[in-house]
């Protein structure tokens, strides 16, 4: 006798492959959201997007708007590629990470003692191409995680 069960298999995050962010962030990026994902999760319902680039120029212009979304004080992460954010879509981007839907964010990250999650913050998926942080200005006052050699590996 062969016992089989049945047992659910949850998600860790839902995925929409399209930027759904709020109509209220900057109309410059409004081009972006075709080439978008959106996800939410892992538990709490936490909106992650990500906007993968495939060109330097296209990063570039995108910048300083993309900034713009970012809590005051709430930092910038900084990752290698490739990046499970982008799918197969590519190595390089951003992925702006917000509260819960309906739940307003943090305005001053320097206030809640390293708890992002409730902040907008940025992680910065770095390939040294077409995210060069040689050729992009980061923000003053604003904390920078570096976690690209987090396991100990430097790229060469």
């Amino acid at each position: 006798m062969i016992l089989v069960s049945a047992s659910a298999v949850y998600a860790d995050f839902g995925v929409e492959e399209n930027g759904s962010w709020p109509d209220t962030w900057p109309k410059e990026i409004e081009g972006l959201r075709n080439q978008s994902r959106t996800l939410e999760g892992p538990r709490t319902p936490f909106l992650n997007y990500a906007i993968p680039f495939n060109k330097r120029k296209a990063f570039e212009a995108a910048w300083p708007h993309l900034l713009k979304v970012k809590s005051q004080g709430a930092p910038i992460v900084l990752r290698q590629g490739p990046s499970f954010w982008f799918g197969n879509k590519s190595s390089a981007g951003v992925c702006v990470h917000t509260p819960p839907k309906g739940e307003a964010p943090i305005e001053d990250g320097s206030q809640i003692g390293g708890h992002w999650e409730r902040t907008i913050y940025i992680e910065l998926i770095v390939d040294g191409e077409i995210v060069d942080l040689n050729r992009i200005p980061l923000p003053p006052n604003t904390p920078i995680i570096d976690e690209r050699f987090k396991d100990g590996i430097t790229k060469q």
